[in-house]
């Protein structure tokens, strides 16, 4: 299959779909792959890498949508690419759709085969190519947030971890997910006391016995979040809702209930974000302030550490590309249905139903389409 590997355009994106050593496995397996020129230079990965692994150096996307069958992306494709997306095409990226009606219609009328990042699951569920960046996502929260904590950034002055003598900062972790495990993880070897809320009892028990003890966990409710927030530091938004829009569980009328100066990180913000306040940020202004509480809503923190962030998303999206390569995405979907839990869109129909669900429209089962007659793509 022909494989195109296109460079990052979404503003501060500085990762790129395939490392060298990736190239070279598809390469090695008989798969042409092609790379957009400059596509891996924000990860510290040049052209003559790419080369030398097996790919050849393509000028323009254009010339990579004009060919390749199988487009590989980190973020989803931006307006200007729309018009260069071809009908059957496959695209294999973070689509993050429930947060988009404007790309998921775009996509829609493009015909294209749209797999999710997101929502691939595998044998027990999990979402294996969601899972290393927001091991990296979790992480930064808590570095972001001690970050902004810092007077000099507009917050109120307070070090995460404290010191002898002087009580820690109180950090508030929405969610028990990877996302806000690591972001509690971090947070409690920082020295900050840490209070993580989910809504699974079992999942509750897990973390109580794995996580430091200056971490809580305790069961998630609105008068909760609001007995905690006169206290909170800081609050890192980490809930996921499987590939539909995220829920807001901070209002901008529970602000007041702040301490001036206190902080929000909402890594939920490609899903739609988890606070009434939040809007998408980027790496260069990421800060912004409503009512004296401080948002980092950075639409693509990982973003931020491309070379750890890329190398990590290759180990895990290379084994799903070479089962979309080696046998096409009906027989890859239909074969394994945690890869064909990914497929979001395809022949211009909705086939999630948290996509669906989110803007009103029409979702057609996937097992209904595969059953259509189809290219063997």
């Amino acid at each position: 299959m022909q494989i195109g590997v296109l460079k990052e355009i979404k503003t501060e994106e500085n990762r790129v779909s395939m490392t060298p050593s990736g190239v070279e496995i598809l390469a090695r397996t008989g798969h042409r792959v092609m790379i957009e020129q400059g596509a891996g230079l924000g990860s510290g990965f040049d052209d003559d890498q790419y080369r030398a692994a097996g790919a050849e150096i393509a000028a323009t996307p254009a010339a990579i949508y004009a060919q390749a069958e199988l487009v590989l992306h980190v973020k989803e494709p931006q307006p200007r690419e729309y018009p260069l997306i071809r009908p059957g095409q496959i695209l294999f990226t973070y689509f993050h759709f429930a947060a988009s009606e404007s790309l998921t219609r775009a996509m829609l009328a493009s015909g294209a085969v749209c797999i999710a990042y997101e929502t691939v699951t595998d044998r027990q569920g999990a979402l294996p190519l969601l899972t290393p960046m927001s091991e990296v996502a979790g992480r930064m929260a808590a570095q972001e947030a001690a970050r902004c904590l810092e007077r000099t950034q507009g917050g109120r002055g307070v070090l995460l971890g404290g010191v002898p003598g002087v009580e820690p900062a109180v950090v508030l972790v929405l969610g028990g997910g990877m996302v806000g495990t690591e972001a509690a993880r971090i947070a409690s070897g920082l020295g900050a006391s840490v209070y993580l809320l989910d809504l699974s009892l079992p999942r509750l028990r897990h973390l109580a016995e794995t996580l430091p003890k200056n971490c809580i966990p305790l069961m998630s409710s609105p008068a909760a979040i609001r007995e905690l927030l006169p206290r909170a530091d800081a609050v890192i938004g980490a809930v996921l809702v499987h590939g539909a829009r995220t829920p807001r569980l901070i209002t901008r009328e529970m602000l007041a209930l702040m301490r001036p100066g206190a902080v929000l990180v909402d890594v939920a913000i490609d899903q739609g974000g988890c606070f009434e306040t939040s809007r998408p940020t980027t790496h260069d202004q990421p800060v912004y302030e409503v009512d004296g509480i401080l948002h980092y809503c950075g639409g693509n923190m990982p973003g931020a550490v491309p070379l750890t962030a890329t190398r990590a998303l290759t180990n895990a999206t290379l084994p799903y590309v070479r089962t979309l390569a080696d046998r096409g995405w009906r027989r890859a979907a239909a074969e394994d249905p945690g890869l064909g839990a990914g497929v979001n869109i395809a022949d211009g129909v909705i086939t999630w139903p948290g996509v669906a669900e989110a803007f009103g429209l029409p979702c057609t089962p996937l097992a209904q389409l595969l059953a259509r007659p189809g290219t063997p793509a």
